[in-house]
């Protein structure tokens, strides 16, 4: 049986968002497996699509070429007998994998010069980029020059088993009742990310409109910190950042009452699992990476000096963010907790 062979990006938020594109693709295929070469960060991500067969982690490490370890890897493959192939990233390293697999069909964007790896080239326009879930989606149609954005953007959808959501609830010890998970963090820098003691008030509002309800912090161990000054404020505030693996923190939003967070891959998954998201955006344009949910609502003060697209405020004082208090977080909260 011919496979397809999707190759991920290496962001928790672009993997949520190239969902369309596998859904797409089986649309195209029904009878055909898709098999996503990953980072193990990432994986946990495209395990929770249905579309996806097989996860394949991907054994290199980043920055590297490491051709020879390439070579033997994309032998691997080549054994699982691929149809065609998918390059996701923008890097000449990616694109070569399909190719030492011999795989006859490698769809990508130009990226690094990649002529002859990619044979289906794909070209963004750099003065309009496309929205990225567009940008991945459109890899199942033929390249086109000019793509106008849709009235409606495609949206990811994610699912979870009712059992991991037990697990991780149980190993973790949480109270029973309805949670809101916050995700105060922000991999891509600091500038992108809401004031911890905001987040700190606007858990005191829930909490004292909502006793009932549990705040839960989310996100790696890089943001263990932002989440104890959460915690200094609000002690009843559970800091699980860096103590749930990706696939537990995928389960436990999945069942969140809502979520409140930065624009981050947290926001991202929220979104596709269909959960009520309230995002907080800054220095990035939720035009360009919006969460693509109906049930999303977003906060962008779009200040005179926003989007930046900066890690760190260049001007430091980083109103963008600043600016957006905690009722105007509270505002559409509201509502969305009057339903769980």
């Amino acid at each position: 049986m011919l496979r397809t062979l999707v190759i991920s990006p290496n962001w928790i938020g672009d993997a949520v968002m190239a969902q369309p594109l596998l859904r797409r693709l089986k649309e195209r295929h029904p009878e055909r497996p898709i098999d996503v070469l990953a980072p193990g960060w990432v994986a946990p991500v495209w395990k929770a699509m249905r579309e996806v067969d097989t996860v394949i982690e991907a054994p290199f490490k980043h920055g590297a070429l490491q051709l020879k370890e390439r070579r033997q890897f994309a032998q691997m493959l080549k054994a699982r007998g691929y149809a065609d192939s998918y390059v996701l990233p923008n890097t000449l390293k990616f694109a070569l994998i399909p190719w030492l697999a011999g795989i006859p069909k490698r769809v990508g964007y130009k990226g690094e010069m990649r002529y002859g790896l990619v044979n289906v080239m794909h070209h963004d326009d750099k003065a309009a980029p496309r929205p990225m879930a567009q940008f991945y989606a459109a890899l199942a149609d033929e390249p086109v020059r000019h793509l106008p954005r849709p009235d409606k953007l495609p949206e990811p959808v994610m699912a979870v088993d009712a059992a991991q959501v037990k697990a991780a609830a149980e190993r973790l010890a949480l109270p029973p009742g309805p949670y809101v998970a916050f995700a105060p963090g922000a991999e891509f820098g600091p500038a992108k990310r809401w004031p911890a003691p905001y987040f700190a008030e606007l858990a005191r509002t829930i909490r004292s409109h909502r006793p009932d309800v549990q705040i839960l912090l989310m996100g790696s161990p890089k943001d263990r910190a932002v989440c104890e000054e959460i915690t200094a404020i609000v002690p009843e505030a559970h800091n699980l950042a860096g103590t749930t693996s990706l696939s537990e923190a995928i389960a436990l939003i999945s069942r969140a009452a809502a979520v409140v967070t930065n624009d981050s891959g947290l926001m991202h998954i929220g979104a596709a699992l269909g959960r009520p998201v309230v995002a907080i955006y800054g220095p990035t344009d939720p035009r360009h990476t919006p969460p693509l949910s109906e049930l999303a609502k977003v906060l962008w003060l779009h200040i005179e000096c926003s989007p930046c697209q900066q890690r760190e405020c260049p001007l430091g004082h980083q109103n963008c963010m600043k600016q957006i208090l905690p009722e105007a977080v509270w505002q559409p909260l509201q509502p969305m907790l009057a339903a769980a």
